[in-house]
């Protein structure tokens, strides 16, 4: 991850009210065999961080300029595309391969997982590289997103991507790629995960994944009716939905 751009998941102490928007992508990686119920992967952010310290976190972190460049392997699901490019802020129109990439990206990085095929890696993805793959986003389903109210010292317009962890090359379990933004690495049950120390969004996340999961039922993850969205890019702040 940038490590100037902290992972976009929660709140911080308010020190600024006018403070810039950036764009950010959560990978939510979802895993449906596991013996203790359908279960996430998330990490702990580190005591001393200045951005939720000791916050346990879903993978993910701030879209770079880079992230445009990427060559991915296959496209977006079209639902996911066209709800991506949904909604975008006043002056700005972030491509949603862009986002995508930036997720993809953060996970490899955060976690050491990568999913693609065959192909050229973009550059600087030392994971993709070592693999030989090229990253597939084909695989995100768009769940959630929200906008960090006005007051707080740093902002993002976060979109939460689920991706099934059958889409993970290698063993889901194996983290030693990982850099040292997250600690403590581990698969949560979604049942026990409210119990960790988490941010508040996180907290809300969570809520629609469980709503997605009991939605999908024993076949494929489904596509949600539509995607919640907390628009605090104001001091009025909205909640909408994007069909």
């Amino acid at each position: 991850m940038n490590k100037s751009a902290p992972s976009p998941n929660g709140d911080d102490t308010p020190t600024a009210t006018t403070v810039p928007i950036r764009d950010a992508a959560t990978v939510i990686v979802l895993d449906r065999t596991a013996s203790a119920g359908p279960s996430v992967l998330m990490g702990q952010r580190g005591a001393g961080a200045v951005f939720m310290p000791s916050k346990f976190v879903f993978p993910g972190g701030a879209v770079d300029a880079e992230d445009g460049d990427a060559e991915l392997a296959r496209p977006l699901a079209g639902e996911t595309a066209r709800r991506l490019a949904a909604e975008p802020r006043e002056n700005v129109s972030t491509a949603p391969e862009k986002i995508a990439a930036a997720a993809l990206r953060e996970l490899a990085e955060e976690t050491g997982l990568t999913t693609g095929s065959t192909g050229p890696a973009p550059a600087g993805w030392e994971m993709y590289e070592r693999a030989g793959l090229a990253p597939d986003p084909s695989g995100l389903t768009y769940m959630f997103r929200a906008i960090t109210p006005p007051g707080r010292p740093r902002r993002f317009d976060a979109r939460f991507l689920v991706l099934d962890a059958g889409c993970i090359n290698g063993d889901i379990h194996d983290f030693s790629g990982a850099c040292d933004e997250l600690s403590h690495l581990h698969w949560v049950p979604i049942a026990e995960a409210r119990a960790l120390d988490l941010p508040f969004i996180t907290e809300v996340a969570l809520a629609e994944l469980s709503a997605l999961v009991r939605l999908s039922g024993e076949g494929p993850l489904a596509v949600p009716p539509s995607v919640p969205f907390f628009d605090n890019r104001s001091n009025q702040p909205r909640f909408m939905r994007i069909d």
